[in-house]
């Protein structure tokens, strides 16, 4: 493994459990600062996923493309920019980043390192809306990497995951390895492990509307930097 793959993988690695750790700390501390107003509760989840989404592509973007979601690795092969070999490695960094920033949140609000949620989400309006959410991310992301525009993503992406926590009930998890890392706190940002499954399973397919619709929109790639930007 040469180097650079090394770095590669250690930054989709670290990239996703810092993510991780921002969802769940900022659902931790929203829970405990507006107990009472879930409405509240979920802009400063939202507030604080949106801006730590958006710093963390902006440190990782040069080291691995800065993905931390396999929804996002998938569709950048399927596309031809990274070889099956690399997507293969960074799907468990990612998958395991996000369960080392779940527990890492737990401790660091005091809470057991792993407590099974107990919010089952898995409803088929929810599931409609990780459909949609997916896509939307998968459209975002490679609408700007093929129009030579990937220097946007940061902002571009954390915007729009902010967005669609309101306009997507689900709150758009959007990432097979977030929804995986979320199983392992019960607090606000939780899922329970029931409904991951079906969670993934929303996921791919939004993956693969959103993969036709860069195709379909945006056949002609320009040249840019490694795709970018996974919630």
């Amino acid at each position: 493994m040469s180097p650079d793959t090394t770095r590669a993988l250690g930054g989709e690695f670290l990239g996703s459990a810092l993510l991780a750790a921002v969802v769940v700390g900022s659902g931790i501390a929203a829970q405990t600062l507006s107990p009472s107003d879930t409405g509240l509760a979920l802009l400063e989840n939202a507030l604080a996923t949106g801006l730590g989404l958006a710093v963390l592509i902006l440190v990782f973007q040069t080291v691995s493309g800065a993905h931390f979601n396999p929804v996002v690795s998938v569709v950048d092969a399927l596309l031809h920019r990274k070889g099956w070999a690399i997507t293969a490695a960074y799907i468990p960094a990612q998958v395991l980043g996000c369960i080392a920033g779940a527990i890492l949140a737990n401790l660091m609000f005091a809470a057991p390192a792993i407590s099974w949620s107990t919010n089952d989400r898995a409803s088929w309006p929810h599931l409609l809306a990780e459909v949609v959410a997916t896509a939307g991310l998968v459209l975002v992301i490679f609408a700007l990497v093929r129009t030579g525009r990937s220097h946007l993503a940061a902002p571009a992406v954390g915007a729009y995951i902010g967005a669609a926590y309101f306009f997507t009930s689900s709150t758009s998890f959007a990432n097979p390895a977030i929804t995986i890392g979320r199983a392992f706190s019960d607090t606000f940002a939780g899922i329970a492990p029931a409904s991951v499954l079906p969670y993934i399973a929303a996921q791919l397919v939004g993956a693969g509307l959103g993969w036709l619709l860069v195709r379909g929109f945006f056949p002609a790639t320009t040249a840019a930097p490694a795709a970018s930007g996974g919630h």
